[in-house]
């Protein structure tokens, strides 16, 4: 297993670092208040921990914002194998067991919302409610999914063992280009060190990120196309929230999953794109404060 990465942390003096040990592997977290409602928030590609900052001084109290860096991403330690859903999964599950937390709020964006989609099916007791953000649900239908499938194109360069790991290491300018395009307005969204920190941190994890992209292709497509998640239910409550820019998970592929839920609403942020955390932290904020009551006073009705 390789040493977590020795990359200076970003600047951020509200947040508390520790790195526990978890099945095996040093786990980045890093902790936004001591006390309060706990929230898991689980991040995406290209990003780590950090990409839950701007949501953070949005919920200064009433909440505990825990954010780890997913295995082999930001300054968790990386390992040859680990990276499928059910795997990563493991890993949420056994780092809720080390801290003692029995039930907590989930929260993911882009890839970290398609973990907690496999979190809440798995072990729906650990979750008191799911806001999901910029990604679609496990009962996607064809005609929203197949005249959209070319919004994917950059993950051929992603996937592939020996070209994905190449691109992500030495060609820095693919993940910038991925972060100024898939927003709705990146001059008001990123600052030149946000992407910058990104950039770098993804050329790191080039070997982690290929490893989760490629475990999609290989497990997760063909359960999609096999329909396996229709034989689960979605009995966490749950809240969908997307951009009406987004141009990779569009607004259309996050309708359908009604039949498939006991308490799921869709709401779509206007003006913004795939990075909603960065792009409308307020908004997001505001639907944390829907989902969960701060202070542990238990969870609001969906």
């Amino acid at each position: 297993m390789a040493p977590h990465s020795e990359r200076p942390l970003p600047n951020d003096g509200r947040a508390e670092h520790r790195w526990p040990t978890v099945r095996g592997i040093r786990l980045h977290l890093a902790e936004y208040a001591g006390t309060g409602t706990p929230l898991l928030m689980l991040h995406g590609f290209p990003q780590h921990w950090y990409a839950w900052h701007k949501v953070a001084g949005q919920l200064s109290e009433g909440y505990r914002l825990l954010c780890p860096d997913l295995r082999g991403f930001g300054w968790s330690q990386s390992t040859r194998r680990g990276y499928d859903m059910d795997g990563l999964a493991d890993d949420a599950l056994a780092l809720l067991d080390a801290l003692g937390l029995e039930r907590v709020g989930l929260v993911g964006h882009d890839w970290g919302a398609h973990l907690g989609f496999r979190l809440c099916l798995r072990a729906p007791e650990r979750f008191t409610g799911y806001l999901a953000l910029n990604m679609s649900h496990p009962w996607p239908r064809h005609r929203a999914v197949l005249p959209n499938l070319w919004r994917l194109w950059f993950t051929a360069f992603v996937e592939y063992p020996v070209l994905g790991r190449a691109v992500l290491r030495h060609w820095p300018g693919f993940t910038r280009f991925l972060l100024r395009h898939q927003v709705a307005d990146p001059a008001a969204v990123w600052t030149d060190a946000e992407i910058t920190e990104y950039a770098g941190a993804t050329s790191h994890s080039a070997a982690a990120v290929q490893s989760l992209f490629w475990q999609y292709v290989l497990h997760d497509i063909p359960a999609l196309v096999r329909g396996t998640a229709r034989r689960q239910r979605l009995t966490v409550p749950t809240l969908l929230l997307g951009g009406a820019r987004d141009n990779v998970v569009v607004p259309s592929m996050l309708a359908g999953a009604e039949p498939y839920a006991d308490a799921l609403r869709v709401r779509l942020v206007p003006g913004a794109g795939h990075y909603l955390p960065q792009e409308r932290p307020e908004q997001v904020a505001e639907a944390i404060r829907d989902l969960f009551t701060p202070f542990g006073r238990g969870t609001q009705e969906v």
